[in-house]
């Protein structure tokens, strides 16, 4: 017996509703259950004591940057993380502190890709500050410390307002589920004793040592 076209387009109209796309997997929910203000606390002491543990002696000026006391890393945008323009910082960090930021770019990629959605990157907007770095801050952010753990190199800062889109496309993931995803990746890290984490509410960052 001959299907009449019409009876064709029906069944196959039919078949492509019912049936999944092939090869197209359903973006699930990233749903961060803790509290960033109480998860992220860890205070300025903590900081401190691993910064002077693992940094280098605090630079005065720019000008010392190649004289640290220990060997620094430079930092720059790569395939795991964005680095921002720096107006106060110099893009430097000890080993251990550049290693730990290879691995929060890294296993941020990693969970979107877990669940399924577009995939963004990290954004970095202060690593590694001198005396003079911190005093012209100071001018413009009067809860600027001098007795800052950035300036041992072990610390950076990661924006949880921004993010860098790795490939383009009409899919988006919001910025609030973006920083659950973050929240996820460094309190795994804070847990395992990988580093020390505070949640800055006004300056919009994560503030992260390397322990």
């Amino acid at each position: 017996m001959k299907i009449k076209p019409f009876v064709w387009l029906i069944l196959c109209l039919s078949w492509m509703l019912l049936t999944p796309s092939c090869g197209k997997k359903e973006t699930r929910q990233i749903h961060y259950k803790g509290s960033y203000n109480k998860d992220f606390n860890d205070l300025n002491p903590l900081h401190l004591e691993a910064a002077k543990r693992l940094g280098i002696t605090p630079l005065s000026s720019r000008k010392e940057a190649k004289k640290a006391s220990r060997k620094m890393v430079e930092i720059e945008t790569n395939k795991n993380y964005e680095v921002e323009k720096l107006t106060h910082s110099i893009p430097y960090l000890v080993p251990e502190a550049a290693e730990l930021l290879e691995t929060i770019g890294k296993n941020f990629i990693d969970l979107l890709k877990s669940h399924n959605a577009p995939l963004y990157k990290v954004k970095v907007t202060s690593v590694t500050r001198t005396a003079d770095d911190i005093k012209r801050l100071q001018t413009t952010n009067i809860n600027s410390s001098s007795n800052s753990a950035h300036l041992y190199g072990t610390t950076f800062d990661i924006t949880w307002k921004r993010y860098k889109k790795i490939k383009k496309g009409k899919q988006k993931v919001s910025d609030e589920e973006l920083k659950m995803a973050l929240a996820m990746v460094l309190r795994d890290l804070q847990k395992q004793g990988k580093c020390y984490v505070k949640h800055e509410k006004k300056q919009g960052c994560f503030h992260i040592t390397v322990r």
